[in-house]
């Protein structure tokens, strides 16, 4: 109905039996690691156990998907199963920012960007945590099947076709302070330093020295 192709979609598993997830779902795998055989694009959503190396037959179908020519992503934590497969080694990937200094301490040969939403090397595409996978994947829709689709396709699931920016706004970091601020900064420290005040925008303009319409 999307103008999109059809997908086999199939979701494989390691092990045997139902998956509890962290987040108190408990999943029904009907497919094994053999059904990755086939497969043209093969992403891995997640991962447990990060500085234990995954199972060596996990490891061993991603390498021999990738060098018959399937596409494979890694979202938010499941870069780490990517990385260990070696695909990652001097070349650039992302995850959740909360673990981008875990990922590059296991692989020091790879080059870990902290601030954005996915990166994608062509073979091999990664991405940041949760909302950052599903940006990941429209990119690929896009790179795929082209805008138009990937635009239709962020119709129907309420999703911006492409989001601007990275993980740095989402980072947790303390506030720069220079001994020389501008009047610009100065004006907004006064306001930190003063939330419980009521502050009109005219008010805080004039003291950074800017009209109300350009501070705005």
């Amino acid at each position: 109905a999307l103008g999109l192709p059809r997908f086999d979609f199939r979701v494989c598993a390691i092990e045997n039996g139902p998956i509890r997830t962290d987040a108190g779902l408990t999943i029904s795998v009907a497919y094994g690691l053999a059904a990755l055989d086939g497969a043209d694009i093969i992403i891995v959503p997640s991962w447990k156990e990060l500085d234990v190396p995954p199972p060596a037959a996990l490891i061993e179908a991603l390498r021999l998907a990738h060098r018959r020519g399937a596409l494979i992503v890694g979202l938010c934590l499941g870069t780490f199963a990517v990385a260990a497969t070696g695909l990652l080694s001097g070349r650039r990937a992302a995850t959740h920012w909360a673990y981008t200094d875990q990922l590059q301490a296991l692989y020091p040969d790879i080059l870990v960007e902290p601030e954005v939403l996915y990166i994608d090397n062509g073979d091999v595409v990664t991405s940041a945590g949760v909302a950052a996978g599903l940006d990941c994947c429209l990119h690929i829709v896009r790179a795929r099947c082209g805008a138009e689709a990937a635009l239709r396709l962020a119709r129907q699931i309420v999703l911006s076709p492409h989001r601007q920016g990275g993980q740095a706004q989402f980072i947790e970091r303390p506030i720069a302070r220079t001994e020389n601020a501008d009047r610009f900064t100065q004006a907004l420290d006064a306001v930190r330093r003063t939330l419980g005040q009521t502050h009109s925008l005219d008010r805080v303009a004039d003291a950074a020295g800017l009209t109300r319409r350009t501070f705005t």
